[in-house]
């Protein structure tokens, strides 16, 4: 039987690479999805992809910075399927390139209303359904930045490393009450979002910081979006039952050597 039969799952960011690849994998086992983005136009094309294969979709364009829109998004997913059995909390940006001490301070507080708070309040907003309701899971999206330092990006290193401790503080608060919530550390992505970074970092020549930047996982290769999506929709099924409070990488080996 599919992982995911019958089970209503949000997906925030889902109009962006790893967030579509998550719902495609998370519909393919079965999953009636709520698909959540602040790009609107990207999000209508992807619910109708999806919808065009079969699956059960409904589309919300929120500000997953926004309180007010977060509980929308939230009201919404009830409303349309009684209850919330799995959230993919994967909204986030990516940011400037600059030494910290050079960052500008409106750009620092951009990235962390986004990748910070966006995520405390999709994961507060979704624990209390799920408390509530006896049970459900949840997956933050972090980053190999959240376990290393990551020169040029601060407020985003930041950010990620916020993201770990809001996941193992969830995770030990409610753990006991029916709901896991754990994180996934992606490396580099092949992405829309990797390649505009690698544009300002390598002056215009993304294919040069394609091959420098996935030299630094073991396996020597760029990951692909589906790579993440399918450990996520490992976490959010009942199959990962007794994992709780984890930041799981999915970076080629990248944390576990030193190279380059």
């Amino acid at each position: 039987m599919p992982l995911h039969t019958d089970r209503a799952i949000i997906v925030t960011g889902a109009a962006g690479s790893i967030g579509y690849a998550t719902a495609e994998v998370l519909a393919e086992q079965g999953a009636k999805l709520m698909l959540v983005d602040i790009a609107g136009e990207k999000l209508e094309f992807a619910a109708a992809r999806l919808r065009a294969a079969g699956a059960i979709v409904q589309a919300f364009r929120a500000d997953c910075a926004s309180p007010d829109d977060v509980q929308a998004y939230v009201d919404a997913t009830v409303k349309a399927f009684g209850r919330i059995d799995g959230f993919f909390n994967n909204a986030g940006v990516e940011g400037a390139i600059a030494p910290l001490h050079e960052y500008k301070l409106e750009e620092f507080d951009r990235i962390l209303s986004v990748n910070l708070r966006g995520v405390f309040l999709g994961q507060a907003a979704v624990t209390r359904v799920m408390v509530a309701q006896g049970g459900g899971a949840i997956v933050n999206t972090a980053s190999i930045g959240s376990e290393r330092g990551l020169a040029g990006g601060g407020a985003y290193n930041a950010a990620k490393h916020g993201v770990v401790g809001l996941t193992r503080t969830g995770a030990s608060e409610v753990g006991m009450k029916g709901v896991r919530i754990n994180c996934v550390e992606p490396g580099v992505i092949e992405t829309p979002l990797l390649n505009d970074v690698l544009e300002q970092m390598f002056d215009g020549d993304v294919a040069k910081g394609q091959k420098i930047v996935g030299n630094i996982a073991s396996q020597e290769r760029l990951g692909q979006p589906r790579e993440v999506a399918t450990v996520v929709s490992f976490l959010l099924s009942d199959e990962a039952g007794y994992v709780n409070g984890v930041a799981w990488p999915i970076d080629g080996g990248a944390l576990a050597t030193i190279r380059h």
